[in-house]
């Protein structure tokens, strides 16, 4: 049964991420997975801050604590239980199961942040994928140990001792991995700086090579916004000498220059630093080493628009 649910488990997120990469992260693709998991539709969002939380505070490294804590301590209970003490067999077996439940709930919110929080195309990406990958491999693992310690008579405590300290190996790769995402990508962090006004995000089309920006309004000087038009990440940022547009993408490590900072003309990447140059894209310091993606814009009858 807990095999058969974690393969159900595993086929739903390769549908999410096949539906979502289908429509490359447009409105469908936001609004059906929203739908999925029953989460209410938002258009004012922070970037890189968690779309899976109670008042700013993420929830998938809340419910990290529960399968970590049921998955070590399943470990030493039935190393104990190896001095013949059934006692700790017993105990093992529950921390087994609510390990299980606390990872899967643990993997929902998870799931929702690598599709809309974690910048694509990025290092970040790529890592947050394995993370993923091995937190499975983790499931898969105790529910292993679990199907055998009730299938098997007598039961084989080498084999369960040493499937769990395999399990417990690649929980601690996985931790390594969510807390390098955490602290090194950013990722869940609300980091926006003094002055950058209330992140804001809008899904828009382009038509005859260019799309409208009609919502100017909010942002001041030296403030962005993220646009999402036909698959593309685009920032809209307003500076000194006026308007710029420019891409969501650092040449670097793929990091998210929306939620960086904008000073005289220059953004910031949030993730190594490097500096480009929001009008003409040149990289005005490293690590970057090539420029960033610029979309010209003009204004027609007192409406700017941008050309893609």
């Amino acid at each position: 049964m807990l095999i058969k649910g974690s393969l159900g488990y595993l086929f739903s997120v390769i549908l999410v991420k096949y539906i979502t990469n289908l429509f490359d992260g447009g409105r469908f693709g936001f609004v059906f997975v929203l739908q999925l998991f029953s989460i209410p539709s938002a258009r004012v969002n922070q970037q890189m801050k968690s779309k899976a939380n109670i008042k700013g505070h993420p929830l998938h490294p809340i419910l990290v604590c529960f399968p970590i804590a049921f998955f070590i301590g399943a470990l030493i209970f039935d190393v104990l239980a190896l001095l013949n003490d059934q006692n700790f067999n017993q105990t093992a077996v529950y921390m087994v199961i609510a390990g299980l439940v606390g990872g899967l709930a643990a993997a929902i919110p998870g799931l929702i942040d690598f599709i809309f929080t974690v910048p694509p195309n990025s290092t970040g990406k790529k890592r947050a994928a394995k993370h993923g990958l091995i937190n499975f491999g983790v499931i898969l693992v105790f529910s292993a140990s679990l199907f055998f310690r009730l299938q098997m008579q007598p039961v084989p405590k080498l084999l369960i001792v040493g499937l769990e300290v395999i399990g417990v190996i690649l929980l601690t790769f996985a931790g390594w991995m969510g807390g390098t995402l955490v602290y090194s990508n950013q990722i869940g962090v609300d980091h926006r700086y003094a002055g950058a006004a209330k992140w804001k995000e809008e899904y828009l089309k382009a038509t005859n090579g260019r799309v409208e920006f009609a919502n100017t309004s909010g942002l001041e000087i030296n403030q962005m916004r993220l646009l999402h038009v036909d698959g593309k990440r685009i920032v809209v940022a307003r500076t000194e000498t006026g308007w710029a547009a420019f891409s969501d993408h650092c040449t670097h490590r793929g990091g998210s220059l929306a939620g960086g900072a904008l000073v005289c003309r220059a953004v910031q990447c949030p993730w190594h630093g490097s500096h480009f140059d929001v009008t003409i894209g040149d990289v005005i310091a490293g690590p970057a080493k090539e420029k960033i993606i610029v979309y010209p814009m003009e204004e027609e009858n007192g409406k700017l628009y941008i050309k893609i």
